[in-house]
């Protein structure tokens, strides 16, 4: 009996003492991320670059709070920016992924990320449709594109072997994994795609990302998720954010499993962005920089997006 009452007793120490510490370590239960802003097609009055206000929502429903990333800024202004945030996340649009200023800005910081990863610094970037464009590209240097059938269709996700280990699926629940194999609730809205044999036949892509799920437009396989090796980086060909915040469309998902597959998206990055301690500099600067001292405009009368935010 005193044996065992002395293990339980180190046991006890132990989780106190030890576990508390990590926990308080390593996460930051205010994170900040940013969304980066791109050109409108058409100006606006009241601005020229937009933000779609779901992704806003999408990532403030798993417990982040969301800084606009302007275009046209200054490298140091981004710097400035990169060393306040905790994670970025490139949106869809429909501008270009390598001469544009979403492009621009979605350089600088996938480079600061690189090199902060070198330094033990963790900053996770995500990629949504043409954010995981624009990975594709930064990562390779080159336009890997096909154009697919896939502009306003929901499809359920191919998973690869390599899923199940990942650091991105690999937590979900099984009916969620389930939902997402067996029902179409991913909905896609691109007409360019990464085929899974521009991917196999790019060294740069293979060594830097693996494939977690792929789709097939019926005449082509492309991929649909990924995340890198060695970076917290992750990208979805499909939308996410649309199954619970955008109503414009017949074709996005609004079903149970859909907004529930939705939210485990979600909270894994924002998780992702909680191992980050990057901070601002006073709590003035960050109440200044949020996307609360903006207000959403309502355009889902003729837009794709129920609400956007609208910057100049």
């Amino acid at each position: 009996m005193t044996v065992n009452y002395n293990m339980k007793s180190f046991i006890c120490l132990f989780v106190f003492i030890v576990l508390p510490a990590v926990l308080t370590k390593e996460m930051n239960n205010r994170p900040v991320i940013g969304v980066l802003a791109q050109e409108l097609y058409k100006p606006l009055p009241l601005g020229s670059s937009y933000i779609a206000a779901s992704y806003v929502k999408y990532l403030e429903s798993a417990g982040a709070r969301v800084v606009p990333v302007k275009i046209n800024q200054t490298y140091n202004e981004y710097e400035r920016l990169f060393n306040a945030i905790n994670g970025v996340l490139f949106p869809g649009g429909g501008v270009s992924i390598v001469a544009s200023g979403y492009a621009t800005a979605a350089s600088i910081f996938y480079e600061l990320a690189i090199k902060a990863k070198y330094k033990g610094d963790y900053f996770p970037i995500w990629g949504t449709c043409l954010g995981f464009e624009e990975l594709t590209y930064l990562t390779s240097g080159k336009v890997l594109l096909t154009a697919t059938n896939t502009s306003g269709v929901a499809l359920p996700l191919i998973f690869t072997n390599d899923s199940a280990e990942s650091r991105l699926f690999s937590g979900f629940p099984a009916d969620v994994i389930s939902a997402l194999a067996s029902e179409p609730i991913t909905e896609n809205s691109h007409q360019w795609s990464l085929t899974t044999e521009s991917y196999n036949k790019s060294m740069e892509l293979r060594d830097f990302y693996s494939v977690l799920t792929t789709n097939n437009d019926g005449n082509v396989e492309f991929v649909s998720t990924m995340e890198a090796y060695d970076f917290p980086f992750y990208g979805t060909q499909w939308h996410p954010e649309k199954n619970a915040f955008e109503w414009t469309r017949s074709y996005i998902p609004h079903s149970p499993s859909a907004v529930k597959s939705m939210f485990y998206m979600a909270d894994f990055f924002v998780n992702e962005a909680r191992k980050s301690s990057h901070q601002f500099p006073s709590e003035e600067e960050e109440r200044d920089a949020l996307i609360y001292n903006y207000s959403p405009i309502y355009t889902g009368s003729k837009s794709a997006f129920v609400q956007i935010y609208a910057f100049k």
